[in-house]
């Protein structure tokens, strides 16, 4: 017959400084015995596995104790204590209510209380899973419970405090007992690691810790399981190859494959995980608790609830550098909008690759939503029609046919240093508008203006409403508006000019700052214009978010220069990408706790101030 005993009950905790993660409890009831303040009835409440027998045991132990110690402890050489601890002691007595909840167990146990202990203090009754008992076992139970010998004590334990009768509940001191944390059970395994001679890796312990959620039996049993499975060497992929995990390497990949867009990729390694025989809720649940702490990186005061191991972090803190926090948000919704209707779909795989394919282009989503909300943030005048153009209200809107344009050089204008972020938040005095410097450019050749007559006598438009892109409706006003346009164009004797049309845009963006908005205006600043005559003016901009804005703004810019020039003119954009601006717009578009770190940098007197006041950053 084997002598072999599994950990949870070797390692059993014996007195009240060896129980892990109730120091809360086990500190009160070291008192309580010292000062001779003992209750006649406890209630210990909390999850599975996390100490409420073990220090009810204890209790029991250390009151009938002949010797305790000064810190009131079980001395453990006692007679009383060594009855106690092989299980022949006649003052101790244990009720499993789960198997004796009728009303005769209960008389049984209220018959023997009337009888005094032979040996010690207190007969003391510890009534596990006391919420089983019946309503009728509960209610032969409150008298006895309520005015007890003076040598009785009862000590009720439940992991379901909520089925417990008020009237129960109001006759005993209640005790909440906490999960343990995940550093608490790392400790504790690596000391019994130690004793037994294993070999183990924190990561292995840190994952048994985790699966274990707070349960110091559940952790201790696999730490068996594992053991044998290893003989004795936990190693982080042994680990997550018997308790059947996915590592985090699988989720760094799956990462960036999505935040690469590649589809592809994305979905082979869904396939690689369920030819493993991973269910596809287990890739989600997973990949969304990954999100969840790369999004906790963004922020060092939530660095304490990464529960990761410790050779992980640097690596989450790396890559939480490459994700945004929208990204991570939208995502998140993703994956919990997904997990909700898993169990409702028929076809769960494909409904687990659709939600990959989701997160695919969730960062390209967030960064065309990202830039609308900026525009409609900075603008409180401006509205969206269907096709996400942000229109200038104070201004009809027209739809004029575009000519064919006629190819001619383009004109370049003095395009100069954009100012940063920063600097544009900072307040700065509105400066009037300069005439800007002269071009030194190639010679444009002006082209024949159309016939005046074309323009003074319009084709006849019908009376009705006429149908306009992005389903909106053009009335009889705006097509007045419209003739009214036309009939100015008459007035007008000299073409357009690119020192016209820059100048035009110098006044908007000082309008710009005038109007308080500064991260448009900030956009604008790193835009230049570029003229095709006789009526195309192109905006060219060097990064993908000011190409948004510029497009957003397109249709405001029209009914401006239109309404300053009398011209039908067009308006277009480009992007011509300079890598230098999207890499210093990306790293100052950030934060006010990184805006504050940039200026401490810049100037380290701002720092010295905030500590001397005692300010914190709004956020």
């Amino acid at each position: 017959m084997s002598d072999y005993i599994v950990s949870a009950r070797k390692y059993r905790p014996q007195t009240f400084d060896t129980v892990v993660g109730q120091e809360h409890i086990t500190t009160t009831l070291k008192n309580a015995i010292r000062n001779q303040h003992l209750a006649h009835a406890y209630l210990f409440c909390g999850p599975r596995g996390v100490g409420k027998t073990t220090c009810a045991r204890i209790l029991a132990k250390t009151i009938n104790c002949e010797h305790p110690t000064a810190d009131m402890e079980a001395c453990g050489v006692c007679n009383t204590c060594t009855s106690f601890s092989n299980s022949t002691s006649f003052n101790v007595f244990e009720l499993d209510a789960a198997s004796n909840n009728s009303v005769d167990d209960i008389r049984e146990l209220t018959n023997q209380v009337r009888f005094a202990p032979q040996q010690g203090k207190y007969k003391v009754y510890i009534i596990d899973e006391v919420h089983m008992l019946s309503a009728q076992a509960f209610n032969a139970f409150l008298k006895t419970l309520e005015e007890p010998p003076p040598y009785a004590i009862f000590i009720l334990a439940t992991t379901e405090k909520h089925k417990i009768l008020p009237t129960i509940l109001s006759r005993c001191q209640i005790f909440d007992f906490k999960r343990i944390t995940t550093h608490d059970i790392v400790n504790h395994l690596q000391g019994i690691a130690i004793k037994e001679s294993m070999v183990a890796q924190e990561a292995a312990l840190h994952i048994i810790a985790q699966k274990s959620e707070g349960c110091m039996r559940d952790a201790l049993s696999m730490l068996d399981r594992i053991a044998s499975f290893t003989n004795g060497m936990l190693t982080y992929n042994g680990t997550m190859e018997h308790l059947n995990l996915l590592d985090a390497d699988f989720y760094f990949g799956l990462t960036d494959c999505i935040l690469s867009q590649d589809v592809a990729g994305t979905l082979l390694m869904l396939d690689k995980a369920m030819e493993k025989g991973f269910e596809g809720d287990v890739v989600i649940n997973g990949l969304a608790e990954h999100f969840r702490n790369l999004l906790l990186c963004k922020d060092a005061r939530m660095a304490k609830l990464l529960d990761v191991p410790n050779d992980h972090k640097p690596v989450f803190l790396e890559k939480a550098n490459q994700a945004p926090p929208s990204f991570l948000l939208s995502s998140l919704n993703v994956l919990n909008q997904c997990e909700l209707e898993y169990k409702n779909t028929s076809n769960k795989r494909l409904h687990i690759e659709m939600c990959l394919i989701r997160l695919c282009f969730v960062l390209q989503a967030v960064d065309g939503s990202s830039a609308n909300q900026l525009v409609a943030g900075d603008s409180a005048d401006v509205k969206k029609n269907s096709s996400t153009v942000v229109n200038n209200a104070s201004a009809p809107q027209y739809a004029a046919p575009k000519p064919t344009p006629v190819p001619a050089p383009p004109v370049q204008s003095n395009y100069q240093q954009p100012a940063t972020v920063q600097e544009v938040r900072e307040p700065q005095p509105v400066q009037p508008p300069t005439a800007p410097t002269p071009v030194i450019a190639q010679p444009v050749v002006a082209q024949t203006p159309p016939p005046i007559a074309n323009y003074a006598t319009p084709p006849p438009r019908p009376a009705a409403t006429a149908s306009i892109g992005g389903g909106r409706k053009l009335s009889k006003g705006l097509l007045d508006d419209m003739d009214e346009v036309l009939d100015s164009a008459v007035a007008r004797t000299h073409p357009l000019t690119l020192d016209e049309l820059q100048q035009l845009f110098e006044e908007y963006k000082q309008w710009l700052m005038s109007e308080s908005k500064g991260t448009v205006f900030a956009q604008f600043a790193q835009m230049k214009l570029e003229f095709y005559p006789p009526d195309e003016m192109k905006i060219v901009s060097p990064t993908l978010l000011t190409d948004m804005y510029a497009k957003e703004s397109r249709s405001a810019l029209l009914d401006y220069y239109r309404e300053k020039t009398r011209i039908l003119m067009r308006i277009t954009t480009e992007l011509r990408e300079d890598k230098s601006l999207a890499d210093t717009q990306m790293k100052t578009v950030l934060s006010r706790q990184d805006m504050y770190e940039a200026m401490a940098q810049k100037n380290p007197n701002v720092a010295a101030l905030k500590e001397a006041l005692g300010m914190q950053i709004e956020y």
